[in-house]
């Protein structure tokens, strides 16, 4: 009995110090979570108005701009897959390995050839792990983006859509990214940046007329000047939606764990209670049993 008390005593000291961990690690994603509400928060606007800019450019405007205009019959994509650097967010980075998988399938089910960029160390190892080719991939960031990390990611991204196809360019280019919807919902989505999506309308807008529009100098320099920046904004947009994303999962995942081991806790402190109440009963017994003994053998000396 002895040597299963010590077994449960010691499973406990070791459930407490794991509590301990993924308490910490609950507070640390509580704590940073208000932080990349208010980053996402805080460039959404802008590439919103960046986004309609572009379109306004592109719809009210008759330059032919490679950004814009979609290839007649594509052969290549680029697919851009946002993950985590870091685990224990529970299926945060598989749901989004998984809706990239998905995206991949489709866009191969067109008869297009997938160019994979990746963002995080675990579509990294997942991608190695099956020996898939990558095109290009970025880590270290994944918890905490910059502009200076988007710009990076962008600028590739360009790159390979202004090359050409027989060159090894792309002919569209799609990101998929975790948007940050509340404490307890994160979703997967996926994006196609370039070419740039315009809706042409032959209705007015709300207003009654179509808004009227001069370009200085031409509407192509201005949709070379604004294209890198809607890229660029919506890599960092997604980037940040990802860590909010990241952050919030992972404090569910830590909360979820805390819960599990406080439960744990309780159950081997039972179990040890019982093992220590049947060391003392056979304790007991052993005592009572040896004074009936010597008590009898007394009787039988008179």
């Amino acid at each position: 009995m002895g040597a299963q008390l010590r077994i449960y005593r010691r499973r406990m000291r070791s459930v407490k110090a794991t509590k301990k961990i993924t308490k910490a690690m609950e507070l640390i994603s509580a704590s940073r979570i208000v932080k990349a509400q208010q980053r996402v928060q805080a460039s959404s606007p802008y590439a919103t108005e960046l986004t309609r800019a572009v379109s306004a450019v592109a719809t009210y405007s008759n330059v032919d701009h490679p950004l814009t205009n979609a290839v007649a019959d594509p052969r290549r994509a680029a697919v851009l897959v946002i993950t985590s650097d870091r685990g224990m967010a529970g299926a945060y980075a598989n749901n989004a390995i998984k809706e990239g998988d998905h995206l991949t399938t489709l866009l191969r089910g067109r008869g297009l050839e997938v160019s994979s960029y990746l963002v995080g160390r675990k579509a990294l190892s997942y991608y190695r792990f099956r020996n898939r080719p990558i095109a290009a991939s970025w880590t270290g960031f994944s918890d905490n983006p910059s502009y200076l990390d988007a710009k990076e990611i962008a600028d590739a991204l360009i790159t390979a859509f202004i090359t050409p196809t027989d060159s090894g360019g792309v002919d569209e280019l799609h990101v998929v990214y975790t948007q940050f919807l509340s404490m307890v919902t994160q979703e997967p989505l996926v994006k196609r940046l370039l070419p740039l999506e315009v809706v042409e309308s032959a209705e007015p807008p709300p207003g009654g007329v179509f808004p009227l529009y001069e370009f200085e100098p031409s509407a192509s320099d201005v949709l070379d000047a604004l294209l890198p920046r809607y890229v660029e904004s919506r890599v960092y947009n997604a980037l940040l939606q990802s860590a909010a994303s990241e952050h919030a999962a992972r404090r569910r995942a830590m909360k979820s764990a805390t819960d599990n081991a406080e439960e744990l806790i309780k159950s081997l402190t039972r179990l040890a209670n019982a093992a220590r109440q049947a060391e003392i009963t056979q304790e007991i017994s052993e005592i009572v049993g040896g004074a009936d003994a010597l008590a009898s053998a007394t009787a039988g000396s008179e």
